[in-house]
């Protein structure tokens, strides 16, 4: 069952599992302090980043 949500705000990822930010730095995702990241979904996020929403959550779900 996958770990991560595309409805989960970057807050909630990034508290859900620190290693998360590295995968949002990998993918150009500088969200980490933005104030935006409280209330941005990542399906959010990665859309106004122009980033495939199933590559990053693939990603996300890999983690360990």
């Amino acid at each position: 069952m996958a770990k991560f949500e595309k409805t989960m705000t970057i807050q909630q990822a990034i508290e859900l599992d620190r290693k998360s930010v590295e995968v949002f730095m990998s993918f150009g995702m500088h969200c980490i302090g933005c104030p935006a990241s409280s209330g941005e979904t990542i399906e959010q996020a990665a859309g106004v980043h122009g980033i495939k929403l199933d590559d990053l959550m693939e990603k996300l779900n890999e983690l360990e």
